[in-house]
């Protein structure tokens, strides 16, 4: 028994050496500047661990189980707190850069890249460094609470892999922080996200960068498309494309941006042709029934409205991988105790879902699908079970199911445990007075 479970974890670590090697690990702590001594727990040795344990949902005093490399929980835990978080992130955007030249040819959409780009939370110990980082929720008493990071997250929408992840405390919008995102874009890129992200200099900064955008409409701005052609400022409108699909100007207010600094607002152009189109979902299952979306993709002929429509549908993939990340393999409640740590859980986090991404994208070729399509529950079962062949009779391929719904209830009942009001060092002194009496 103990050989086969020792051949198990070797598979595994072989598993996570492909993608991220020694070699790649040394690289990037030269590339931040990191020194350091050889010893046990090295910084090869430390991110090989960091991502054992993400990777089984395990203590800190089973890791070096996991390994095979015998260390206390302890020496663990300093080894993490000498890795620089700058290390994690360059290897995070090794392994997104490799995946993305391994799937060029098929991961496309009319020629152009998908990103898909979406705001989520994550919660974490209560600790006085981790509230003053990123606070808690107005609606939590103070001592009752968790700190709660807010995150902004770039997808790769046919990998499902995580180009980039950044936290921040939890009032940021993500306006304030998606600018950040733009390095990771090429020319012809086309980056889908929900109404949060609809503004005209969020749109403009992506036509200088030669990226393009799939938006849904936000609340604020009302559309009247118009059945015939107009004039504005001694000019005629662009051309009328179709029923309820046209361009439009639009322009910048005398307002700036409160996401931009000033500097950058003012750089921008002063009017930005988009187009508008509108949709009706007809499908049950769906709160909303008419959607409008704006998009820096003009040409009605290149990108017909229904394909826009059906594009800015695969936005909910980015909700199915946050939801992977979070429920899946454990991201919503973090455990590190400090700024650096949860920093460095995160990305730990990204690297092990993006091992998996890749794992299950060779899978979904070799079957001659998509990856979405493919079993990211399977996959992990089989990497923690060390299973290095990935049999194709233990992956389960899903039917396509586009008019697939189900009814937002759910069936299985909370605890009915009161909520905390006051913090337990009041608590707790009523308790045993309540006691006592």
């Amino acid at each position: 028994m103990a050989r086969s479970i020792s051949a198990a974890l070797e598979q595994i670590k072989e598993e996570l050496e492909t993608h991220v090697t020694a070699d790649d690990i040394r690289a990037a702590c030269q590339g931040v500047g990191h020194k350091w001594r050889e010893r046990t727990l090295g910084p090869v040795l430390t991110v090989q661990a960091l991502l054992l344990q993400i990777l089984h949902a395990t203590a800190m005093s089973n890791v070096s189980r996991l390994t095979g490399v015998p260390f206390s929980a302890s020496a663990y835990c300093q080894a993490l707190g000498r890795l620089p978080v700058a290390v994690l992130r360059i290897l995070l955007r090794q392994v997104v850069t490799r995946q993305r030249r391994d799937t060029e040819a098929v991961a496309t959409w009319r020629g152009h890249r998908v990103l898909l780009v979406d705001g989520s939370s994550c919660s974490m110990p209560d600790t006085p460094a981790l509230q003053r980082q990123f606070d808690q929720p107005c609606g939590q008493k103070p001592g009752c609470g968790f700190p709660v990071a807010h995150l902004l997250a770039l997808f790769d929408a046919y990998t499902g892999m995580l180009v980039d992840v950044l936290d921040s405390t939890w009032r940021v919008h993500d306006l304030k922080r998606v600018h950040e995102i733009y390095p990771h874009l090429q020319p012809g890129d086309v980056l889908v996200a929900d109404r949060g992200f609809c503004s005209l200099a969020h749109l403009a900064l992506l036509r200088q960068q030669d990226a393009h955008a799939v938006i849904r409409l936000h609340g604020h701005r009302h559309v009247r498309f118009r059945a015939r052609q107009r004039h504005w400022a001694g000019r005629a409108w662009p051309e009328r494309l179709g029923h309820e699909d046209q361009l439009n100007f639009w322009r910048k207010t005398g307002k700036p941006s409160l996401a931009l600094p000033r500097a950058t607002y003012d750089a921008l152009p002063e009017v930005l042709i988009v187009r508008e189109l509108r949709y009706r979902v007809r499908e049950p299952g769906f709160r909303t029934r008419v959607v409008t979306l704006v998009t820096t993709l003009l040409d009605a002929k290149a990108y017909p409205a229904q394909a826009l429509a059906e594009l800015y549908q695969r936005r909910w993939r980015a909700e199915v991988n946050l939801r992977h990340l979070k429920s899946t393999l454990g991201m919503r409640v973090l455990r590190s105790q400090s700024v650096a740590g949860v920093e460095r859980e995160l990305l730990a986090f990204a690297l092990v879902y993006n091992l998996i991404c890749a794992i299950l994208t060779i899978v979904a070729l070799h079957l001659v699908t998509t990856p979405e399509r493919v079993s990211l529950i399977d996959v992990l079962r089989l990497l923690r079970l060390g299973v290095a062949d990935r049999a194709e009779a233990a992956i389960v391929v899903n039917p396509a199911r586009p008019g697939r719904y189900e009814p937002r209830v759910v069936k299985r009942r909370p605890l009915s445990y009161p909520r905390m009001t006051k913090p337990r060092i009041v608590l707790k002194p009523a308790l045993r007075k309540r006691g006592g009496g």
